[in-house]
């Protein structure tokens, strides 16, 4: 794979090259190191694209998730406990926080990776929410969200976010000022 545009997020690209340098050389060496094309391998039920044959999503996690494994990167799971005293008077909750957990996909010298072939949803909520929780939680301090650009995500099932939709809500979002500085990286068969 290549990677095909690169985004700054709140100086995520200063930050990722000035204090990871030798992580940012790994991550592009693990990029580099999927070989999309035995990812390829889903068959299409979808009616806007019966039979054509797609990248698959879970095959291409599974493949990047050995790659940065196999460089000492850990998944970061911490449990959540939810709060009850929010329930207005006379609700009874059934449900419990027991076995809830918030996961970051890699962490490494305090950079945290999400890779991201999901609903696009997923990629504002990751660089958005869960790096700054990680953050506020001390374990990160920069991020880098790689993630499909438009023509990889075409080759996928429909859903599939992309990089350049991405970058435009971001650029039109704006910076707040709990965000963490994020490089996102836009990556191409």
């Amino acid at each position: 794979m290549i990677i095909a545009g690169m985004y700054s997020f709140n100086g995520g690209k200063d930050a990722v090259e000035s204090r990871f340098a030798k992580d940012l050389r790994e991550i592009k060496k693990i990029i580099t190191a999927v070989d999309s094309a035995r990812h390829k391998t889903k068959v299409s039920k979808e009616k806007t694209m019966p039979g054509r044959v797609l990248y698959k999503p879970g095959s291409l996690n599974k493949a990047f998730r050995a790659e940065f494994e196999s460089r000492q990167w850990h998944k970061h799971k911490v449990p959540c406990e939810y709060p009850s005293e929010y329930y207005l008077p006379g609700y009874t909750a059934q449900a419990s926080s027991r076995g809830a957990f918030r996961e970051i996909d890699f962490v490494k010298n305090r950079l945290g990776i999400e890779v991201q072939f999901g609903k696009y949803a997923f990629m504002v909520y990751n660089v958005c929410a869960k790096m700054t929780i990680f953050h506020k939680m001390d374990l990160i301090d920069v991020g880098v969200e790689i993630v499909p650009v438009k023509d990889f995500a075409d080759d996928m099932s429909t859903g599939v976010s992309y990089f350049e939709q991405f970058v435009w809500d971001l650029e039109h979002r704006g910076v707040s000022d709990i965000d963490i500085p994020v490089l996102i990286l836009g990556i191409a068969a």
